[in-house]
């Protein structure tokens, strides 16, 4: 099934513990949009029960392609499902294939994890996946947080899986996603002008309403503008 032209869709994107899931069930109380959360459960119980996540990061070097292949497979589907489901036509995704490949996959390949092989079949596959099926983000809401801080969130969550992540793999996609969301570093051309709003959250801001409130009003004001934006663009194309 190819994308909904219909279907406007805003990515919540951030490191490891930059507080994501948090942000998104505030959102959900606050603003009329589905919300489409990472497919966790799919990679938690993948072929035959298996936790694939637990695979990944326990060894890294072994299923690094399979995980992360799985991974932006996994993303696209849970958004054409849920899509389907409701009709809902404006929806708020909790990272994308785009952090898959510009941040997670990259970083694989970068610590060698990922041969150059596997890398290229990645890319291969990516390219064709995004292209056929994969819905175009109206824009990216980026929350930013030092990796200290992300750090510290993944202790105080303990979740089984992330109890080895190091620091320096959170710097490490830190640095990743700098380069893709704020440098916009090598690329491709349809992202480069996707509009990215840029929320500092080191705060606590799942028990600050003040800064939360004014977050979802940048979030709200956010949308209203880059929808304007795509419906202007549309016209001026038609027009030619």
């Amino acid at each position: 099934m190819s994308a909904n032209p219909l279907v406007k869709n805003f990515i919540v994107e951030g490191n490891i513990g930059a507080g994501k899931s948090t942000f998104l069930r505030l959102i959900d109380e606050q603003l009329p949009v589905q919300i489409v959360y990472e497919p966790l459960d799919q990679w938690q119980q993948a072929a035959s029960g298996e936790n694939l996540l637990d695979h990944f990061y326990k060894d890294t070097k072994r299923w690094a392609y399979t995980f992360q292949s799985y991974a932006f497979i996994t993303r696209v589907m849970q958004q054409q499902k849920k899509q389907q489901e409701t009709g809902a036509l404006l929806q708020v995704l909790e990272r994308s294939v785009y952090s898959d490949r510009y941040c997670f996959a990259k970083n694989c390949f970068e610590m060698g994890t990922m041969t150059p092989l596997e890398w290229a079949l990645y890319q291969e596959w990516f390219d064709w996946l995004v292209t056929t099926y994969a819905q175009r983000p109206n824009g990216f809401i980026y929350l930013r947080t030092t990796p200290e801080k992300c750090f510290s969130r993944l202790k105080k969550r303990a979740r089984a899986e992330e109890e080895i992540i190091p620091l320096s793999y959170l710097e490490s996609l830190h640095t990743k996603h700098e380069q893709w969301l704020i440098d916009k570093s090598a690329i491709a051309s349809y992202l480069q002008n996707t509009p990215v709003l840029v929320l500092e959250a080191d705060v606590e801001f799942e028990t600050n309403p003040e800064i939360m409130e004014h977050y979802l009003a940048q979030i709200a004001d956010f949308m209203q503008v880059c929808r304007n934006v795509q419906v202007s663009t549309s016209a001026q194309r038609s027009s030619l």
